[in-house]
């Protein structure tokens, strides 16, 4: 009987959302974010606790879907707006509160700051962007990067780090705004180039800043706020947007069937307040508010990013939409011919830098023909714009996998691609070092 109750006692104390006056928040934000969020907010409502449940945005998406309505978290709070509009598409999503601040403008830019369809608000501002450490790149004679571009030349080689789309929300809008800039190939072109000089893939996004932070990198495509707050926290580390860079809502939402409505409503409006948006300025959180830089007179901190202006330079109009139409497809391509081949397509890169060296200082028609296929071998997407872009492989892909039929299919397709990236990394490498040995 003992037995028995204590069982009962552990499973009401795990089920936190199920608790009358709990709040359940399923975050991939940062403990300094949410904890000074949860002191805020239990501040100003005495009679609701608020819980921080901290998972990636692809592993919250997956972990709503996977409890019934009444058991799940009550908001979803992330820097992903295609995730959100995953969430609405699959119906986990309940209408937003509607929220007293008429301050906060409808756009940024041309993006609409909350959802049209009313299923989620924006609660602050994210941009994407290259995080660097000053020291490391003074120890290793690098030059600053400003764009994209800069963390593929072979100067860079071992000395960059990224994380997985598949493990990060905000990795997927970096990868999605490389893309939807440079367009299909290229951007893919860009992105296998910048993970060929990659020292790691690291497990979570957190693991991309926090080694530009104590000097385990030289930098990394992370989003603005890891840059912003490593820099005011004191850290050797600066941080630039480049022209193909986005600005985007990060966005809170009511989940739907959640177990304390009327409580998570209040939150959400409590983030959206002038004290929510305050505290977004602090400088261990460092995000940018979408309340207006005139209605903060006197909170902003000197030198800090200007939404707008960043906004008129960039050269990419994110498409949410496009987004989340590829959202699975971009996942499974980068972890089947980057992460699971990072180490063949390192030795790839480095020996096609290393026949590009020499080629330098000596012309050799042959030798420049075998580094050209190389580099088509290696920088070439598996996967075509044109297959990319057909809505019958890309809704087998948005489909449940779940599904024995779905699964074999998407299954097999992961194997040919895996299997192809390695032996177009391996056949790269041969032909660069084929085309070094010439000009030796």
């Amino acid at each position: 009987m003992k037995h028995l109750v204590l069982g009962a006692l552990v499973a009401a104390l795990t089920c936190t959302s199920a608790v009358a006056g709990t709040v359940t928040v399923i975050t991939s934000f940062p403990k300094e974010l949410t904890a000074a969020y949860k002191t805020a907010f239990e501040k100003a409502n005495p009679g609701i606790k608020l819980e921080i449940l901290n998972k990636n945005t692809v592993a919250s998406i997956a972990y709503i879907r996977e409890l019934a309505p009444g058991k799940r978290p009550d908001v979803m709070w992330a820097s992903a707006p295609d995730a959100f509009e995953v969430l609405k598409r699959d119906k986990l999503l309940a209408a937003a509160p509607e929220v007293d601040n008429a301050k906060i403008p409808a756009k940024i830019g041309n993006y609409p700051i909350n959802d049209p369809q009313g299923f989620y608000k924006g609660q602050a501002l994210a941009g994407y962007g290259i995080m660097f450490n000053t020291r490391y790149l003074k120890a290793n004679k690098l030059a600053a990067p400003a764009e994209w571009s800069d963390l593929t030349k072979p100067a860079w080689f071992g000395h960059v780090a990224m994380t997985s789309p598949s493990r990060s929300g905000t990795m997927h809008l970096t990868v999605e705004t490389i893309l939807q800039g440079e367009g299909w190939d290229q951007g893919w072109s860009t992105l296998l180039q910048m993970a060929g000089n990659s020292a790691q893939i690291t497990e979570r996004s957190f693991g991309v800043p926090d080694g530009i932070n104590n000097g385990q990198f030289g930098g990394g495509p992370v989003i603005d706020f890891f840059g912003l707050a490593g820099k005011a926290t004191g850290f050797p580390v600066e941080f630039v947007y480049p022209q193909l860079t986005s600005i985007v809502p990060a966005n809170i939402a009511l989940v739907a069937g959640a177990a304390n409505p009327d409580e998570a409503k209040k939150f959400i409006a409590f983030t959206l307040s002038q004290a929510g948006q305050e505290l977004l300025l602090d400088p261990k959180i460092s995000r940018l508010p979408v309340l207006p830089y005139a209605q903060l007179a006197g909170k902003i901190p000197a030198g800090f990013p200007d939404p707008q202006a960043i906004v008129k330079r960039s050269k990419v109009q994110f498409n949410a939409d496009l987004s989340e139409d590829r959202y699975a497809l971009v996942h499974s391509l980068f972890d089947q011919t980057i992460t699971f081949r990072l180490k063949e397509l390192q030795a790839a890169t480095k020996a096609i830098h290393e026949a590009e060296a020499r080629l330098a200082v000596k012309k050799n028609p042959q030798a420049e023909a075998l580094v050209k296929q190389a580099r088509e071998l290696a920088f070439t997407p598996i996967v075509s714009a044109q297959l990319a872009g057909q809505p019958e492989f890309l809704k087998l892909f948005a489909s449940n996998k779940k599904e024995v039929e779905v699964s074999r299919k998407i299954t097999g397709l992961e194997e040919q691609w895996n299997s192809k990236a390695r032996a177009n990394y391996l056949k790269a490498a041969e032909l660069a070092q084929q085309a070094s040995a010439l000009l030796r």
